[in-house]
């Protein structure tokens, strides 16, 4: 369940009244998931089921579930409740902003190849989400499709210097122009990193990454 707070502190101004009525309602609704300054990640569609007066915020519920949940919370498992909580928003809401904000940290595009199509690239986790990698730009590269399946296959990995290195059998292997130019090419050429400092990646989480690709190769 994801809250979003009232306009100023009247119950009653007119926009805290709108939102009340399409919560009546159940009116399917965008939120707006702030990712930097001027961008935002839309979520969609999402539904308001409660408001917490004390708190001066409104309850939304991701999907259908969500809501049932939220109409039967005095009924069902609290466990229960919460392990699908944080299952959807996860799923809705951590993954799309975490995207986001790999991307944009990268300049929308591959940082390995420099491919600039946005609908091509993903948010590659460095410690995998699996593994308790957390959402964070520090822990995401921005990658196309064939450069994060490498990564995440272990072709390809990424020293903590930086550095790509392929395995050493795909390096050897012989077969058409996208191994020899999209894959082999990489060998040895540096990743590029966002112009923030701050969202350079964990030293020590590509360092954790290299042992496992070392281990694999």
């Amino acid at each position: 369940m994801l809250r979003y707070k009232w306009e100023g502190t009247d119950p009653d101004h007119y926009r805290n009244r709108g939102m009340r009525l399409a919560m009546e309602a159940r009116l399917p609704l965008i939120y707006f998931r702030a990712i930097a300054k001027g961008l935002y990640e839309p979520i969609f569609p999402v539904t308001l089921v409660g408001e917490e007066v004390a708190a001066r915020q409104f309850v939304v519920a991701l999907d259908e579930v969500s809501a049932g949940y939220w109409d039967n919370r005095n009924v069902i498992d609290l466990a229960t409740r919460r392990e699908y909580a944080e299952r959807a928003t996860k799923v809705r809401v951590h993954q799309p902003v975490f995207r986001s904000v790999v991307l944009d940290a990268y300049g929308h595009r591959c940082a390995l190849c420099n491919l600039r199509h946005r609908e091509l690239l993903d948010a590659a986790h460095i410690r995998a989400d699996a593994d308790g990698g957390e959402p964070v730009v520090t822990n995401g590269i921005s990658m196309c499709k064939i450069h994060h399946a490498a990564y995440d296959s272990d072709i390809l990995g990424i020293r903590p210097d930086r550095v790509i290195r392929l395995r050493s059998d795909v390096l050897m292997e012989q077969d058409g122009p996208t191994l020899r130019y999209s894959l082999q090419g990489l060998h040895g050429e540096q990743m590029q990193v966002p112009r923030r400092r701050a969202a350079h990646p964990s030293v020590d989480l590509l360092e954790e990454r290299w042992d496992r690709f070392k281990q694999s190769a």
